[in-house]
């Protein structure tokens, strides 16, 4: 019976009689191998919580994000229910017993049949709180790994300002160029503008000119006219002044005949 109970029951059995103390999460039958759960248990046992759901996110394996989910199980229950960080949680026992197994025929050949196995496990998953030199290890990692990564980002942001100002320079030296040109084009339509007026005014001028010739040549006209009918009145009238003294003279010199 020992042999049918496998390997994670002598684990399990193992530490128990360590006395070492967890947190335990357990998935009973899974539908899949404990042959197959066994390799992706062996590269979280020991590792801290994060890092073996880190492994397991990046691990092509079915069983990975079943391992995953029990390992989150457990790490919530030490939350929970111990009140636990997760972030000082490792994995420090895991392991996969056989369960059940379906047996299923397929026929095959010659009326005969052949039996499918359907075989299932228990996975089971202990997590722990690490021991005090791991976690002042840990500590002093993150503290490095934090101060280097403040510095990144210090050195990222102060790139990112020089940037941005050189940026701004070049944008405002771009905006006054823009402004210098825009005062320029404005200075050129002011020019044209002024031109225009001035030839308008040119043109008014010289229409207002020849409107007032227009208006001169008539008079002129009705004045010579009115000359030229005077002239011709005035000799109408000394030459029939003549005619009167040619008569009168014939009548006068008719009646001194007389």
């Amino acid at each position: 019976m020992q042999g049918k109970r496998g390997r994670g029951s002598a684990d399990m059995a193992e530490w128990l009689e360590d006395g070492r103390m967890g947190v335990k999460a357990q998935l009973r039958y899974e539908r899949m191998s404990a042959f197959k759960v066994r390799p992706v248990l062996d590269l979280v046992r020991g590792k801290p919580v994060g890092e073996a759901q880190d492994i397991l996110a990046r691990t092509p394996r079915a069983a990975a994000g079943i391992v995953a989910k029990v390992i989150a199980s457990a790490a919530s229950n030490a939350e929970n229910n111990d009140f636990l960080n997760q972030d000082e949680l490792y994995v420090d026992t895991c392991f996969a017993d056989e369960a059940n197994t379906l047996k299923r025929w397929r026929p095959r050949a010659r009326g005969r049949a052949t039996r499918i196995r359907k075989r299932m496990c228990h996975i089971t998953v202990v997590v722990a709180r690490l021991p005090e030199d791991k976690l002042a290890e840990m500590q002093k990692s993150a503290t490095t790994v934090s101060g280097s990564r403040a510095r990144r980002v210090l050195a990222s942001r102060r790139s990112r300002k020089a940037e941005s100002n050189i940026g701004d320079t070049g944008a405002v030296e771009e905006q006054l160029n823009e402004g210098q040109v825009a005062q320029e084009v404005g200075t050129q339509e002011l020019e044209v503008q002024e031109a225009g007026v001035h030839e308008v005014d040119v043109q008014s001028a010289e229409v207002e000119d020849s409107v007032v010739s227009v208006v001169e040549e008539p008079e002129q006209a009705n004045d010579t006219a009115d000359t030229t009918e005077g002239e011709s009145s005035d000799k109408d009238v000394s030459e029939s002044g003549d005619d009167l003294d040619d008569t009168g003279n014939m009548s006068n010199h008719v009646e001194g005949q007389e």
